[in-house]
């Protein structure tokens, strides 16, 4: 057999060339994909983050610009006293009144309250009674005796009313100067006090008579009786209301005749948009001081917002130093510095807010010492990551070639090993920002810390002041629970597919 295969002949005539042409490398058809190209190519396919990640933008958006395009001098202005006169009302907004986004609640009133807002009605022709529900009147017996009640659907704007009011000449001819121009009533006839109860004297809605309970004395056609002023100088000059014939008197005197001063019956309505130039009207109504909740809840994100990524940015910082040293050099360096940041972690992190709330803070004030008790022990968590990161790409194949070819540390740590493990350190700094809010949102709710101020304020603090109207007015810590849940929720899903898209172990892939 070996001598038949040996002698064997094949014509060379038969052997023909692959190549006849030089062979070369291919040039690339798709172009080269990057890091982080790649990174958001995987991250997209997760529908969960992207639209996590839009409602991310979404409220950044609107904490950044409501405080922009909506601030006014109202939800600028400091006159508490002023402001507290708007207090509570009802989200409203004029396009969405159909979906009963109207300002008005529904409520259970007595007889007397429901004259009162009828005679409210008939004054100045903007009615609190929005809609008197079916069934009513109906009696109830409470404590043995019959009264009778009324549900009704309550306009928490136009139930503002009157108030008394006590200006100067120059407020009260400015005002008087307006009405003429724009042919709003703002001041409406004075009464004569000394024909109510004592005990309603100083109620400005009342203008007829009443008894003690404030129940109107009706006259024999059923209707309201007036005690209008008829009498003495007023300096009134102005638009009247449609029924005086002139004889109404619009003041009672106050002050000296140095300063003269003059005590009117003001609408608030009407004030409200002789002051502030535009219709009482709040998206998500008004809180226990009067202010606008969108505005304020914008501002107050805002501030939360810019404290998260500052505290986030810090500890990134700090951490990543602090782990890349442990993890690269290991050895008594890393039971060293691990023995340091077991330290810290054992502190409880309420007690040091606690402590830097009641010492610290007088000397830097409430932000900085709240800012230094995060970062105190913030960054362990990054350093930890960092470190293990480290520990696991230190030993690899490309980094002992860049060792032999003359790397140095420096070199290694930040060139070589960090970038591999840059997608877990962004995904956990990224994590912080929700989680530095939610812990700030628990401390001032326990009032641990107060961030309140006029010029400023934070989600926490919001659902702190919000949490004693649960039950009576919840809109007040409705939408500041809203803001942050979302926040929490999108976050998350947010980490999740950041996760995902920066794992080493996934580039590349397609799936």
């Amino acid at each position: 057999m070996m001598n038949d295969v040996t002698n064997i002949k094949i014509d060379p005539s038969k052997f023909q060339f692959a190549h006849k042409e030089n062979i070369h490398d291919k040039k690339l058809e798709t172009k080269p994909i990057g890091y982080f190209h790649d990174a958001w190519r995987r991250f997209r396919k997760n529908k969960a983050s992207v639209v996590a990640t839009v409602i991310i933008i979404f409220l950044l958006l609107f904490s950044f610009l409501v405080p922009i395009f909506c601030s006014n001098a109202y939800t600028r202005s400091t006159n508490d006293t002023e402001r507290l006169k708007y207090q509570k009302l009802l989200p409203k907004v004029e396009w969405l009144s159909f979906m009963g986004v109207n300002g008005c609640k529904d409520t259970k009133i007595n007889e007397a309250a429901y004259n009162q807002y009828r005679a409210m009605g008939i004054e100045t022709g903007m009615s609190p009674i929005h809609e008197v529900k079916k069934g009513s009147p109906y009696t109830e017996t409470v404590g043995g005796k019959e009264s009778t009640y009324y549900d009704i659907s309550l306009d928490t704007y136009y139930a503002l009313g009157m108030n008394y009011f006590t200006l100067t000449e120059e407020q009260y001819l400015n005002i008087q100067a307006w009405q003429n121009e724009s042919k709003i009533q703002v001041i409406y006839p004075a009464v004569v006090t000394s024909k109510l109860p004592v005990s309603k004297r100083t109620d400005a809605n009342i203008w007829y008579m009443a008894d003690q309970k404030g129940i109107p004395k009706l006259d024999s056609d059923g209707n309201f009786v007036d005690i209008y002023k008829t009498s003495g100088s007023d300096k009134y000059d102005s638009i009247r209301v449609s029924w005086d014939d002139g004889t109404l008197r619009y003041s009672n005197p106050a002050g000296t005749s140095a300063a003269p001063g003059y005590t009117v019956r003001i609408n608030l309505y009407n004030y409200f948009i002789y002051k502030y130039g535009f219709e009482p009207c709040f998206a998500f109504g008004t809180g226990a001081d009067g202010l606008d909740i969108l505005t304020r809840l914008a501002s107050g994100a805002q501030f939360s917002f810019l404290f998260a990524i500052c505290i986030s940015a810090i500890n990134l910082v700090l951490g990543a130093i602090f782990g890349s040293i442990e993890g690269f050099f290991g050895g008594a360096i890393d039971l060293f510095m691990e023995r340091v940041s077991d330290i810290l972690s054992g502190v409880p992190f309420m007690v040091v807010t606690t402590l830097f709330q009641l010492h610290l803070a007088k000397h830097v004030g409430v932000v900085p010492s709240l800012l230094f008790a995060f970062v105190l022990t913030g960054w362990i968590g990054t350093a930890s990551t960092v470190r293990m990161q480290f520990y696991r790409y230190k030993s690899q194949e490309y980094v002992m070639v860049a060792r032999t070819l003359g790397a140095k540390n420096g070199r290694l740590m930040f060139r070589h090993i960090f970038p591999n493990a840059i997608g877990t350190i962004i995904t956990s700094s990224v994590l912080v920002i929700p989680s530095t809010i939610f812990s700030e949102s628990s401390l001032t709710y326990l009032g641990i810390v107060n961030l309140e101020s006029s010029g400023m304020t934070s989600v926490g603090t919001m659902l702190a002041n919000g949490r004693g109207f649960l039950s009576t007015d919840p809109h007040i810590i409705l939408f500041p629970a809203i803001f942050i849940s979302l926040l929490m929720i999108t976050f998350n899903l947010f980490g999740n597919g950041l996760r995902d898209a920066f794992n080493p172990s996934l580039r590349g892939s397609e799936d």
